[in-house]
C-alpha cells in the first residue's frame, strides 16, 4: 500500500510529463511478511479480548475507480465467567484518492462494510451479524481510516527534494491521480531540478510524454519510464549549476606549444610555464535514446592557456563530443556513466598566436580531452540520480531496456528490515 502511495504526491499541470511509472497486480499483492499481533484488551460488557491474529490483508485494484482492501482477523473473547469463544471480524473498504485543502493527494475510504461471524463448533450453526450490533465493534471503520495515516504521512515526505549534487537538487511530481486499470496503477510525472534551491527552466520537450502501456501483464512490481527529455533536462541542470565545468591538465608547456605552434608565443610568456584546459558548455548538453543505446552529445569550447597563476588564455577550440551512456539502478539511484568517445570534432575558436592547423589541434589535445572529459564527467555523475521511490523499500531484480525515445525500467520492490 505504501509503494502505491509513494507514487501521489500533489499535482501541478502546468508543465508536460518527461517519465511515470506503473504499480502492477503483482507489486500491489507484495507483502514482506503478515502481521501477527497478539494482545490483551477489555471489550464491551465485560468481555476481554485474549488474542488477535491477522489471517488475510489483500488490496486489489478495481479498474477505473481506486483500490478494494480486505482484511479478516481471528480473535479470542472471553466473556466472563465462560468459555473463551473465537470470532472472525472481515472488513471490505473502497479506497478513493481525493486532493484534500493543502493541495495533497491523499487515500480515503469511500465505503467499508464490517461483518463479525462466531466460529463456533462444526455441530451448531454459525452465525453472523452486522459489526453495528455488536458493542464493541461499532468503531472498527473508522478505525481503517486510521490505517491509512501513516501512508498519507509518506506521501506529504515525498515532495521533498533529493540531492544530484550538494548544490542540485531533484524532485518528482504527478501532475494528475494515477489511472486504476487491470495493467495497473498508472502516473505521469514531471521532473523539477533546482540549483541552489531555485527551480531552473529546462528545454522544451518537442512531444509530450506518456508512460508505454505494456505489451503483456508483467510479473514485475513496478515499471518505470524515463524519456530521453529526463536525460536531457539532468544533465542541463547539471551544466547550469557548475558541476561539469572542467578543469584539466597536460604535460605541454608554453615552451613546447611555442616550438610547435609559432615562436610569437615566446612575447607573451618570458618562462616555460604549464599549460592548463578550461572547459565550458557553449550549449547545454543533449541525450539521445535509441533501440539498446543512449549517448550523449556535448558541445564544449575549451580554452587552453597557462595558469601558474590566474588562468590566462591564447587559445580556444570548439570540441563537439559524442560518446555512449552506460545505465544500471543500485538500491533506488539510477547509475549513469559515460563509456569511452566514440566521436570527436575539433575546431579553432579564436587564438591570440595566429592560426592554427586542425591536424596540430588533434596532435596537441585531442588525446588528452578524449582521456580526461569523460572522466570527469563520470567523478559527477557517479554518485546517481534518486529514482521516485518510498523510504523502507528498495528495488532489486531490475532489469534496464533502452528504447527508441525512453527508457524503461522493470524492477522489483525489497521492504528494508527496520533497524533495531
Amino acid at each position: 500500500l505504501s509503494v502505491l502511495l509513494s507514487l501521489l504526491v500533489p499535482a501541478r499541470p502546468t508543465r508536460s510529463p518527461d517519465c511515470g511509472g506503473i504499480l502492477t497486480p503483482s507489486g500491489l499483492r507484495y507483502c514482506k511478511s503478515r502481521p501477527r499481533i497478539s494482545h490483551t484488551t477489555s471489550g464491551g460488557g465485560g468481555a476481554q479480548i485474549d488474542s488477535v491474529k491477522v489471517v488475510r490483508l489483500s488490496l486489489s485494484l478495481v479498474p477505473d475507480s481506486g483500490l478494494r482492501l480486505k482484511i479478516s482477523t481471528d480473535f479470542g473473547v472471553t466473556p466472563a465467567p465462560s468459555t473463551t469463544k473465537k470470532m472472525r471480524l472481515s472488513i471490505l473498504a473502497n479506497l478513493q484518492v481525493e486532493m484534500n485543502a493543502e493541495e495533497n493527494l491523499e487515500l480515503v475510504t469511500s465505503a467499508c462494510k464490517a461483518t463479525v461471524e462466531e466460529r463456533q463448533s462444526s455441530a451448531e450453526t454459525r452465525s453472523t451479524r452486522e459489526t453495528q450490533r455488536l458493542t464493541p465493534w461499532v468503531s472498527v471503520c473508522s478505525e481503517v481510516s486510521k490505517l491509512l495515516l501513516s501512508p498519507n504521512e509518506l506521501l506529504i515526505s515525498l515532495t521533498a527534494q533529493f540531492p544530484v549534487t550538494p548544490s542540485c537538487q531533484v524532485q518528482y511530481q504527478p501532475l494528475a491521480v494515477p489511472v486504476f486499470s487491470e495493467q495497473g496503477i498508472t502516473v505521469s510525472l514531471q521532473t523539477t531540478f533546482q540549483v541552489a534551491g531555485v527551480a531552473i527552466p529546462l528545454p522544451v520537450s518537442p512531444v509530450p510524454f506518456s508512460m508505454p502501456e505494456p505489451a503483456s501483464p508483467s510479473p514485475s512490481h513496478l515499471i518505470l519510464a524515463f524519456s530521453e527529455h529526463f536525460y536531457t533536462s539532468l544533465f542541463s541542470a547539471l551544466e547550469t549549476a557548475g558541476a561539469f565545468n572542467m578543469t584539466i591538465p597536460t604535460s605541454l608547456t608554453t615552451a613546447t606549444l611555442a616550438q610547435k605552434i609559432t615562436q610569437q608565443m615566446g612575447s607573451l610568456f618570458q618562462e616555460d610555464l604549464p599549460v592548463l584546459l578550461q572547459a565550458v558548455f557553449r550549449s547545454s548538453p543533449r541525450v539521445v535514446l535509441e533501440e539498446d543505446k543512449a549517448a550523449m552529445k556535448l558541445f564544449l569550447t575549451v580554452h587552453i592557456g597557462e595558469g601558474s597563476q590566474a588562468f590566462q588564455s591564447f587559445l580556444s577550440v570548439n570540441v563537439d563530443i559524442s560518446a555512449g551512456l552506460l545505465l544500471s539502478i543500485a538500491d533506488t539511484k539510477m547509475m549513469i556513466s559515460a563509456a569511452a568517445i566514440e566521436d570527436i570534432e575539433l575546431s579553432l575558436a579564436a587564438s591570440n598566436v595566429g592560426p592554427v592547423p586542425a591536424a596540430l589541434l588533434e596532435e596537441l589535445f585531442l588525446p588528452t580531452i578524449r582521456k580526461e572529459v569523460p572522466a570527469q564527467m563520470n567523478v559527477v555523475l557517479s554518485e546517481g540520480v534518486f529514482l521516485p521511490h518510498i523510504s523502507s523499500f528498495t528495488y532489486n531484480d531490475v532489469n534496464i531496456k533502452i528504447h527508441k525515445d525512453y527508457v524503461s525500467i522493470t524492477c522489483n520492490l525489497e521492504l528494508q528490515a527496520k533497524s533495531a
